[in-house]
């Protein structure tokens, strides 16, 4: 499939900081890209901006509000399956506590220690700005 042939799906991702600690997400089997790490978000539904679709999809995955702010990333990453458009932003909570409700698992991981994890490849610039911005 060429790139003027692939689905390009547009996404958002919250990058939730708390205690200097950063929220990740670990995609469950069976669907695409599983088992692989990302910041926890969705598909952007149509006349939805990014900030609201991202509001939505955090409290669909972990039950929790956030408030959203500065752009963290945009990539666009070519898969198998699409063209995978995905805006990152820094996000606070700003009530209960995340529980998870989607994903295999949820960590709240130091920006030192994101390299661990085995990251969607798409989250990756994300990750490396985090780790730039937080001294990792």
């Amino acid at each position: 499939m060429t790139n003027s042939e692939s689905k390009k799906i547009n996404v958002v991702g919250a990058v939730i900081i708390r205690d200097g600690m950063v929220l990740c997400a670990q995609r469950g089997p069976g669907g695409s890209l599983a088992g692989l790490w990302e910041f926890p978000g969705g598909k952007i539904e149509p006349g939805e901006s990014p900030e609201v679709a991202l509001v939505r999809e955090i409290d669909e995955e972990l039950g929790c509000a956030i408030a959203v702010g500065e752009r963290v990333a945009y990539t666009e990453f070519e898969y198998d399956f699409g063209t995978v458009a995905l805006a990152t932003f820094y996000c606070r909570i700003t009530g209960q506590a995340p529980t998870n409700r989607e994903h295999t698992s949820i960590r709240w991981v130091k920006p030192a220690d994101l390299d661990a994890l085995g990251w969607a490849p798409a989250d990756i610039p994300a990750v490396d700005r985090i780790k730039a911005r937080y001294g990792a």
